[in-house]
Order: C-alpha cells, then structure tokens, then sequence
C-alpha cells in the first residue's frame, strides 16, 4: 500500500517536472522499480533527473543510463557517489551492501522521491533567487580574473570609459612597480621564453584539455575506489551502529574532492625556470624531510610479499 501511494505521487510529479518518457503509461513505473537497477528504463529515469538537477546544482558526481541488467553493479556504484556528494539523509540509499541498495522495490521509490524533491526544491530557489552572475552584470569568468588582478595589485576600480588598452597598460605599469619593490630574481626567470602565435596556442590548450581529460578519468577511478572502501568498513556488525558518525566525519572531507583539473595554460605562463629542476624522491635532501617510522614496516612488507609471491 505504502509502495503504491509513493508511485502515485512519483508520477505526479514527473509530470508537473516535465518528464515525458515511457514511464508513464500504466504498470511501468512500478514494473521498472520492481527490477530496480536492472531495469535499464529505470536508470535512465534515474539519470533524467541528475541531469535536470545538474542544471541548477554544481555537482560533480553523475549518473549514466544503462543499457542491459549487467551494468546494474556500476549504476549503483555511481548513484552512492552522487548520494554522498548531496549528503543524502535517507540511510537506506546510503548504507549496507552498495551492489544490492537498488535491487529492492521501496530503495528505488524513495531515491526517486528524494531526486524529484531536490529538483522541484531547486528549481524553486531559482525562480525566487536569479543567479548571481545575472544580479551582479558582467559577472563573467574573464570579468572575475580580471577583477582578481586589480584587487591583488592595489589597483583602484578603473573608469567606465577606459579603453581595453589603457587598462592593460596600467596593468602593466602597476606590475612593474611592484616587482621594482622586491629583492633581485625574487619571482624568477620564466620557464616559457619562445613567443607564441594563436596557432601554438591553441596546441597548447588543446594539449592541456587532453592532459586534463586524462587526469579526470584518473582521479574518478581512485575516489570511487575511496567511496568503495569506506563504504565496505560498514559492512561488519560492530561498523553498522556507526553508519552516522563515519559519514558525518567522511562526507565533508569528501564533498571537496573534485576530479577536474584547475590546471590552465595562465599555469604555464606563471611557471618559473626552477619547474625544470627535476629532483628524485630517494635524493638525501628530500628524504630528510618525508622519512618516517612507517617507511620500514613498508619496506619489509613489500619485501615478504615479494618473497611469498615467487618463491612459495
């Protein structure tokens, strides 16, 4: 009975979201939730959702639509990701074994209820609250920087009628000014010294978005294998009483990691020649400053591990 009031109101709202899909017609919703994370219809409903909420949410987990029951593992695996970068409070969708959450009729009505409340929430806030970008005006990315220059130069705002040439010389003129005022090679000398055309870069941006695209795929594998293992120290009986303590302590540490490169080709430029000093990690002077205890209880474990691997 429970079940069906919460289908009811689910596609009520769906269709108030603007949602038009074939979970609509009669029995298949219900039919779809029956087989939860199997059901490639269901994740994509799922996956609707994420995206309408992505909209108006800056988040950085996502959800992908599957497309046959073998991906059902891998959905879930990306629904806990998204579930813990919203904190979301039902225990249920955030708890126990991560492959099995979706695989129960009530689990996948309520992440669907708790979905659609966070959209129709958002969307609201956005009627009541434009974006600040379009309160402030000319809030634009190049406007921030450009803002950021000027505050940390000391510069007064400039006047509405200045052309983009003067306020680029008075930037220059103020930066000179400054490092006249500090020690001889205080900033160093800069690594790129070979002027460029647009031609090199846009290789270079494209380099760097290549490099950043690589980078991503890489930090999402480690944080998921993260979640993965904080995750599975919820599995044993004494961990299971401490579901709340270990997420209240382990969310907001991990709502700060992102997997997107902040990494620009504004980086190169700043670069200085000491970047190309290459020192290696087992050199004297850097292990003065990382050696510790817990080096030799490594070095012996890998040492035994070798050992048994080979020879046992």
């Amino acid at each position: 009975m429970e079940c069906d009031l919460m289908e009811t109101d689910i596609l009520e709202s769906l269709e108030d979201l603007g949602y038009k899909g074939p979970l609509l017609e009669d029995g298949a919703l219900s039919q779809a939730v029956s087989a939860g994370a199997s059901s490639p219809e269901f994740t994509k409903l799922c996956a609707w959702l994420v995206s309408e909420l992505r909209v108006f949410c800056k988040l950085e987990e996502n959800v992908q639509a599957t497309n046959s029951p073998s991906e059902a593992e891998e959905f879930q695996l990306e629904v806990s990701g998204l579930l813990g970068e919203m904190n979301c409070p039902y225990l249920s969708l955030t708890s126990g074994d991560v492959t099995k959450r979706l695989l129960v009729q009530k689990n996948c009505l309520l992440l669907l209820t708790y979905l659609i409340s966070e959209l129709e929430a958002a969307r609201m806030l956005c009627v009541n609250a434009p974006p600040k970008k379009a309160q402030e005006g000319g809030g634009s990315e190049v406007f921030q920087e450009l803002k950021g220059i000027c505050i940390a130069l000391g510069m007064s705002k400039p006047p509405a009628n200045i052309t983009m040439f003067q306020f680029f010389s008075g930037i220059e003129k103020k930066l000179k000014e400054t490092l006249a005022k500090v020690p001889p090679n205080h900033v160093g000398k800069p690594l790129l010294k070979k002027p460029m055309g647009p031609a090199h870069w846009e290789k270079i941006e494209a380099i760097n978005q290549a490099i950043a695209n690589e980078y991503e795929v890489r930090r999402k594998l480690l944080i998921k294998r993260l979640d993965v293992t904080v995750q599975s120290f919820g599995w044993s009986d004494r961990a299971k009483s401490q579901t709340e303590k270990l997420a209240k302590v382990y969310q907001p540490k991990r709502s700060v990691l992102s997997p997107k490169s902040t990494i620009s080709v504004a980086h190169l430029l700043a670069a200085r020649q000491d970047l190309s000093k290459i020192l290696r990690t087992s050199s004297g002077s850097i292990r003065e400053k990382t050696a510790c205890a817990i080096n030799k209880v490594i070095k012996i474990s890998l040492i035994f591990f070798t050992y048994t691997y080979f020879y046992l």
